[in-house]
């Protein structure tokens, strides 16, 4: 029996084990630093961490990856509209997305949120000032943030505000690394009327895309409010069950060193890349384990994040969604807790990332 609602999750979508290993494998080649994150993560949150992501790395890859069509997003609109209709397509990835949105009541809005997002790079949108940029991050960002946040069994208004604040921080994060790939790519996404601002044409840009005192202010401004959203974001990490807020922690330390690497190679991201080296991403893991959050802040939702705040809060909560990991005992760890396992395992794992970068892509067998 269909739901009654178009918005509501159908029921009864089972993956098997094979979809789940395959949406690992995709994260672990195609997303490194929330790979390594994800290590902090519980088991179970963690394997319909990778089935969400590996559906928004398909995604992305349709509409921005080798190969892309013209219709990639009306299609990818079509598949998610089969996935909520409990009839997911015959993909490793929306299988386990059908099962995913079911299990923990996700609406639909927000990871057509996500797909509208990818319209607006395929369209080549660009923005005239921060608050288009945000509403873009929103989208790409903000919606993966709301939907990690329900996946860990959390769905109170003011966690989902702060889990849209990081999102939005990390895609500001990554638009201020990459944008020289971007120019030449054709693509701005730099507010501009702060490029203006700075004496900087953005179609003369566009068109040779040169590193620049000017440029460099506008990236240092960039991520300054980059800044003042991973603060925001840093009180709702409190409000998230125990054993998963090591690994928001990381996924945000991570992110936001990215842009201390850009400050430190003086705010040039035209002719090198920003990048978290292994053996740093392994000490900011270990930070993440051993500090905690700040308390609840009730600061209010970003205007142009609230209608994903309000998708959720708007769905009555099934009684059948239940927190995904219990938080423990008073005075007690959690079960997953095994410190110097964890870090063996992620010092294996960075290993690994290392010949990948260092082989072109593949670690050698």
């Amino acid at each position: 029996m269909l739901p009654s609602s178009p918005d509501a999750p159908l029921g009864g979508c089972a993956a098997r084990p094979a979809d789940h290993a395959a949406c690992r494998a995709a994260i672990r080649a195609g997303s490194r630093s929330f790979y390594a994150a994800s290590w902090l993560l519980p088991r179970a949150v963690r394997r319909d961490a990778y089935g969400l992501y590996a559906f928004c790395r398909l995604s992305d890859d349709a509409v921005d990856g080798a190969g892309a069509r013209a219709d990639a997003v009306p299609r990818l609109q079509a598949r998610l509209a089969a996935v909520y209709a409990g009839r997911p397509a015959d993909a490793p990835a929306d299988r386990a997305l059908a099962e995913i949105v079911a299990r923990h009541a996700i609406p639909q809005a927000l990871p057509a949120a996500l797909l509208e997002g990818l319209a607006w790079d395929a369209a080549g949108r660009r923005h005239p000032d921060l608050s288009s940029l945000v509403a873009y991050a929103a989208r790409v960002a903000g919606s993966v943030g709301a939907m990690m946040t329900l996946v860990m069994g959390e769905r109170s208004a003011e966690a989902l505000a702060r889990a849209c604040d990081l999102g939005i921080a990390m895609q500001l994060t990554n638009v201020a690394r990459d944008v020289g790939e971007d120019a030449r790519a054709g693509r701005l996404y730099l507010p501009e009327s702060w490029l203006r601002d700075a004496g900087i044409d953005p179609d003369a840009f566009l068109a040779r895309p040169e590193p620049s005192p000017a440029l460099a202010a506008v990236v240092a401004r960039l991520l300054a409010a980059a800044d003042l959203l991973y603060a925001r974001a840093d009180s709702g990490i409190a409000q998230l069950p125990a054993a998963c807020r090591p690994a928001v922690r990381a996924a945000g330390l991570i992110y936001a060193e990215i842009g201390r690497d850009l400050a430190r190679g003086g705010l040039d991201p035209v002719s090198r890349r920003a990048r978290v080296p292994g053996s740093r991403k392994a000490q900011l893991l270990a930070r993440a384990a051993l500090t905690g959050s700040l308390r609840r802040a009730d600061r209010p939702v970003l205007p142009e994040a609230a209608f994903l705040v309000e998708a959720v809060t708007a769905m009555p909560r099934p009684a059948a969604v239940t927190p995904a990991v219990l938080p423990p005992l008073a005075g007690a760890r959690p079960a997953w807790w095994n410190l110097a396992a964890r870090v063996v395992r992620v010092l294996d794992l960075i290993e690994v990332l290392r010949e990948r970068e260092r082989f072109g892509g593949a670690a050698p067998s």
